[in-house]
């Protein structure tokens, strides 16, 4: 039989490398697509990994992979034409999402969630006016600025202080930062052009919200029983940010059932908005039983890595099943959390110690990213542990994330560790 792109809205999979292969091509391969890569070779799935840099951690167990910068939308282009994948799985913002959307609708490939879904949430400008303007869910106030001088006259006239200042493009919170008060306010302008990920000028500046804890509610579209997408929540994940980036996350999070209730009424209404099929990270604000919307992702979350050890499916094997239109479970198998594993050096090709001390904390795993490049601030691995309560949990994951120690390969520094 003749294979075709329509064939695989069915949950028939082919041999990978192979005339009847399930192609899927993954647009970023850090360590949430490097996962996502593994539950799909897992199922029998051809891979194509992409990236902007070599040896990225996906590229490492794709069956094909391949450096381009994908804003570069003729680059992008040429790729997918060349490869001819069925699914394409955004796993970054900065992608030329115009074309995406020019594959979508010319059905050359199906684009996860959607092309418009990659479009809208690739800018927090098009996500948030979808949130707050067109769907009417609560937010923090906000306002756009174009220039230092816009910016002061929207937190003087509307906003105040504190505020919290991000660039419209950016990742894993790059550029964000609070501002307490005007004489913050350069820096944090300066710091924003840094961070954003195509240097637009352009940020979002957001009145504060007094929340006692934030979440993020991973919610999956997939084909439930009756053959068409409904949504599954995962348990609530609790998470703390330094900057706008992870630093550590536990699941469940306890939440009030009203507050828990908002939470996925909000999550339900952005995702049936952006629609298609795949796992959703939406990230709230949550105080008592009030609850705001603050993000969507529409891809497994960094808060959710936590999942690789607390449920029965992982939020990666989540996402593959739903891509591939086949059953998913989200059940929780034990409470457990994570804690990021920085690089501390800047360096390439470094190494870890400690590795088997850390795995002597009980019910703990660890994931090494494998990432060829380290910065201080780089996320490099992922410490896991479950336990009979969060706090446990926690204790644990923290215990393996000091335990495992990043050394220079430099030979005039071997054996100096960084303390």
């Amino acid at each position: 039989m003749t294979m075709h792109n329509s064939m695989h809205n069915t949950s028939a999979i082919g041999t990978p490398l192979s005339p009847s292969a399930t192609k899927v091509m993954l647009l970023g391969s850090g360590e949430l697509g490097k996962e996502c890569i593994i539950a799909l070779q897992r199922l029998g799935v051809e891979t194509i990994a992409v990236d902007r840099y070599a040896n990225a951690p996906g590229h490492q167990v794709a069956h094909r992979a391949h450096v381009i910068n994908m804003a570069d939308a003729v680059a992008l282009r040429a790729l997918i034409d060349q490869e001819k994948p069925h699914i394409i799985v955004p796993e970054i913002e900065a992608i030329a999402t115009a074309t995406l959307l020019e594959i979508e609708q010319q059905g050359i490939a199906r684009v996860i969630p959607t092309a418009r879904a990659a479009y809208l949430t690739m800018n927090r400008e098009g996500i948030r006016r979808l949130a707050a303007e067109t769907l009417g869910l609560p937010t923090s106030p906000y306002r756009f600025a174009n220039s230092l001088e816009e910016l002061r006259t929207a937190i003087d006239n509307e906003i105040g202080y504190p505020c919290l200042v991000k660039p419209v493009m950016s990742s894993s919170g790059k550029g964000q930062s609070k501002v307490d008060c005007a004489s913050e306010l350069e820096a944090a302008w300066q710091y924003a052009a840094a961070g954003s990920r195509v240097n637009q000028g352009r940020v979002i500046v957001e009145g504060f919200v007094a929340f006692e804890y934030e979440i993020t509610q991973l919610t999956v579209r997939a084909i439930g029983h009756s053959g068409a997408p409904e949504t599954f929540f995962c348990e609530p994940i609790g998470h703390t940010q330094i900057h706008g980036d992870y630093v550590e996350s536990w699941q469940p999070q306890t939440m009030s059932p009203m507050a828990l209730q908002r939470a996925r009424d909000i999550a339900q209404k952005v995702t049936d908005d952006l629609g298609g099929l795949g796992i959703f990270g939406v990230e709230l604000f949550v105080r008592g039983d009030q609850v705001w919307f603050s993000e969507v992702s529409p891809r497994p979350h960094d808060t959710g890595m936590v999942t690789l050890c607390s449920q029965r499916l992982n939020e990666f094997e989540l996402h593959a099943r739903a891509i591939l239109g086949l059953p998913v479970d989200v059940s929780l198998r034990s409470p457990g959390a994570s804690a990021v594993i920085y690089g501390r050096l800047e360096e390439t090709g470094i190494a870890f110690s400690g590795v088997a001390e850390a795995l002597q904390v009980p019910q703990s795993e660890l994931r090494l990213f494998g990432k060829p490049e380290s910065f201080t601030k780089r996320r490099m691995g992922v410490a896991l542990a479950t336990g009979c309560d969060t706090r446990e949990a926690l204790e644990r994951a923290r215990q393996v994330s000091s335990k495992v120690t990043p050394i220079s390969t430099k030979p005039s520094s071997k054996n100096q560790n960084i303390e």
